[in-house]
């Protein structure tokens, strides 16, 4: 007599492909859905910028009933000033500002990742007590020595402390990068009777601009962006950024050209956008490596 084979009932814990595909269109939906509430305030300054000036605020869609490029023309010529004025201030103020961080920035963290100097690491201890510091701290001090020299009213309260390093978050950005890179490397060359400024710039700098790039980045954006820096040292129209220049569309007392306002507004993005797409991948590749050991 031979008994019948059992029957064994396999249970996996494979999920059915209907379930997954369901999970992944309800993902798209939902990320679609926040990804256009996310870009509705830009789109509807965009459509802003076009519409008739007695339809901006009463209508709520980003479709124009009529378009119109009037208020670009306005708002590029209808201040005391061109705006093509405070764009050339902006770009002056932005590059000086990058070239300042990137120079002082990389050499402060050279000297904290690869030299050996008494103090390092107290000295970048108090670097980085510094990012604890809010703006609001150091404005008044900053702006009585400023006057004292006779800088305000200038570009160089806003461009000179990016020569001396002062942006405590760029330093320690790279300092995590710099320790990345392989000691041997500055050793060879001090073999071949490379100096540290030689090394610094034969061979960190090289292999460094992922992280370069990145302070390049932020610190054009930052720049670009800032209102309350040039709103305190800058008093002259001749010498407005790009945000002092939106500034001057509204006024409480008198008539406000909000269509000109977003008609530059829209305008002033597209330098940080264009900036941020030529240089993305590098900018992720310096934030993901940044850190990393070698």
């Amino acid at each position: 007599m031979t008994d019948a084979p059992a029957k064994m009932t396999v249970v996996t814990g494979e999920t059915p492909l209907w379930r997954k595909r369901l999970v992944s269109v309800l993902s798209h939906v939902a990320l679609l859905a926040a990804s256009i509430l996310m870009l509705y305030p830009l789109l509807w300054m965009l459509s802003a910028s076009f519409r008739p000036e007695t339809e901006i605020f009463t209508s709520a869609s980003i479709w124009p009933s009529e378009w119109s490029i009037d208020a670009y023309f306005r708002g590029w010529n209808g201040l005391r000033t061109s705006f093509s004025v405070f764009f050339k201030n902006s770009f002056i103020i932005a590059f000086l500002a990058v070239a300042g961080n990137v120079l002082a920035c990389s050499l402060a963290a050279y000297a904290f990742a690869r030299l050996e100097f008494k103090g390092r690491k107290f000295w970048f201890a108090l670097m980085l007590m510094t990012l604890m510091l809010p703006y609001q701290v150091t404005l008044i001090p900053q702006y009585v020595l400023f006057r004292q020299l006779g800088w305000v009213d200038t570009i160089l309260p806003l461009v000179v402390p990016k020569f001396l390093a002062s942006d405590a978050f760029f330093i320690f950005l790279m300092v995590q990068f710099f320790r990345g890179i392989p000691k041997e490397l500055d050793e060879a060359a001090m073999m071949d009777g490379a100096g540290a400024w030689r090394i610094y710039w034969k061979i960190i700098l090289p292999l460094s601009t992922p992280v370069l790039a990145t302070a390049a980045i932020f610190t054009f954006i930052w720049t670009w962006d800032d209102f309350f820096g040039p709103l305190i040292y800058l008093n002259r129209m001749a010498d407005y950024t790009v945000m002092l220049g939106l500034r001057t569309f509204t006024d409480s007392t008198g008539t406000s050209d909000y269509g000109g306002l977003f008609a530059m507004s829209v305008l002033s993005l597209v330098p940080i956008f264009l900036f941020f797409l030529f240089f993305q991948r590098l900018l992720i590749e310096g934030i993901a490596t940044t850190g990393m050991k070698r």
